[in-house]
């Protein structure tokens, strides 16, 4: 990653004072991932933060061509559910791999939704769930919803069924 802007619109994330080690956990998990440029607070900037002179302030990082931007901001802010990140999956195998990879050490809840140890809100779900909730033949697709509404990690084979109506 070079300073020069790559995309229009970058994610940019408050952390408490784990940006580094949030930005190294997500590259470790995503294929395609690498940790960029680290800046740090200076004596200026540090005081009005409260951040120690010498520590991380923000952290570059890209996850399957998708850049981020993570800061040690302090404890003024957490992440809310009301901002996510979609993980789309093309099969169990990878449902299975980012469900366990994220939520190691956070909290899993219901329709593929967790949340990491940072705080972070993810939703890890099948292209195929997205497909079948938009199929014309809308006695199958409720079967799907109400299927889904019973999961926490979304299980495809048990979306087929219900799609199959068995």
């Amino acid at each position: 990653m070079t300073t020069k802007i790559t995309q229009k619109i970058t994610p940019f994330l408050w952390f408490d004072d784990k940006a580094e080690e949030a930005a190294k956990f997500y590259a470790g998990i995503f294929k395609n991932s690498k940790v960029g440029k680290i800046t740090r607070y200076d004596e200026e900037s540090a005081g009005p933060t409260g951040r120690p002179a010498g520590s991380v302030m923000t952290v570059e990082f890209e996850l399957e061509g998708q850049e981020f931007v993570a800061l040690n901001g302090g404890p003024i802010f957490k992440f809310t559910e009301a901002i996510s990140f979609v993980v789309n999956c093309e099969t169990q195998e990878e449902v299975d791999y980012f469900w366990s990879k994220l939520s190691a050490g956070g909290e899993e809840s219901r329709c593929g939704w967790l949340r990491d140890k940072f705080g972070l809100s993810w939703q890890v779900i099948p292209v195929v769930l997205i497909e079948m909730l938009a199929d014309k033949d809308t006695a199958k697709a409720k079967r799907v919803m109400r299927a889904m509404l019973q999961m926490d990690k979304i299980d495809i084979p048990a979306l087929k069924k219900a799609y199959d109506g068995k």
